[in-house]
């Protein structure tokens, strides 16, 4: 007579099995813990608020706070919040540094374009011109899905721009590169979307363009 195997065997395979799946997937989401943890993007020691080749667009002879933004000229949130940056500079520009700081989202087809304009535009000492510009103009070329890089030279034309030296730092790697280190660290920083602001250093969470003026306008009173 042939024995028969014991019918604990199976079952005891099986759970063996089960075990040995259960340990590669509890060692695999401990490798993603750890990779979130120490991910660049959520590591803002390494990364500075303002830098030292940081864009001023105000710098107070009085200072009292600190506004940072990191912003995408394609952003129509950010062109909503525009005039109220404006203001804020217009009223309290003796006391209110404000600081820009690129953040291009991949999504949108021509916010890097964007940025690297005004790059090279600053580097002939007009950003300021050509950041407004940017806003005043969103609406004709945001959303485009095609560049609208032509049209930003057309802008650089308007502001009597060199434009030799215009075509020659948008073509310059280190330009976009530039605007590039601005995204990287503002993702190290905990920076998703725009506009994000900073406030002395702390990130602000704001939810209206109303909520910004009442954050600045309690830090300048303190």
């Amino acid at each position: 007579m042939t024995a028969q195997r014991p019918t604990s065997q199976r079952p005891t395979s099986r759970r063996l099995l089960q075990l040995v799946l259960l340990a590669g997937v509890l060692g695999l989401l401990g490798l993603l813990v750890a990779y979130i943890l120490n991910s660049p993007e959520r590591d803002a020691t390494a990364a500075d608020v303002v830098r030292e080749d940081s864009h001023v667009l105000n710098q107070a002879p009085d200072e009292k706070a600190v506004l940072v933004e990191f912003l995408d000229f394609e952003c129509e949130v950010c062109r909503a919040y525009y005039p109220t940056v404006e203001q804020l500079r217009a009223e309290h520009g003796d006391e209110l540094t404000v600081v820009m700081r690129y953040f291009p989202i991949p999504a949108h087809a021509n916010s890097t374009n964007a940025a690297v304009a005004v790059e090279a535009a600053a580097a002939q000492g007009r950003l300021e011109s050509m950041y407004q510009r940017m806003y005043e103009t969103q609406g004709e070329w945001g959303e485009a899905q095609d560049s609208r890089a032509d049209v930003f030279r057309g802008f650089a034309q308007e502001l009597d721009l060199d434009m030799d030296a215009y075509d020659a730092a948008v073509a310059d790697p280190a330009t976009t590169e530039r605007v590039r280190s601005d995204f990287d660290e503002g993702r190290a920083l905990g920076v998703g979307g725009t506009p994000t602001f900073f406030l002395d250093g702390e990130k602000l969470e704001t939810t209206s363009p109303e909520a910004l003026t009442q954050a600045v306008q309690s830090a300048l009173a303190g």
